[in-house]
């Protein structure tokens, strides 16, 4: 299956939120090649970029996923970077 590169960007308001979100980057790891997280605390919000290379699908079910998650804002910015599945992948 081809793989796309994006980046989602997430915004954290409320810090209750912040155990289910770190729990669906958990479950998405493989896809994940890096994050930045930056606490913004004289605003009160976390802010934190993750960049993943993944099948179109999977980002857009993760980004929803986030994107749900009460106090949490996520926009995905995608690349034009597409790989082809390799011979004998399976995924």
């Amino acid at each position: 299956m081809e793989t796309r590169v994006a980046v989602i960007s997430i915004i954290v308001e409320q810090e209750d939120a912040i155990n289910e979100l770190n729990s669906l980057l958990h479950e998405a790891r493989k896809y994940i090649v890096g994050r930045m997280g930056i606490p913004y605390r004289l605003r009160g919000v976390s802010i934190i970029s993750v960049v993943i290379d993944a099948p179109q699908d999977a980002i857009s079910a993760l980004s929803g996923k986030i994107g749900h998650l009460k106090g949490v804002s996520a926009k995905t910015a995608y690349s034009n970077v597409i790989t082809p599945a390799e011979e004998g992948d399976s995924e």
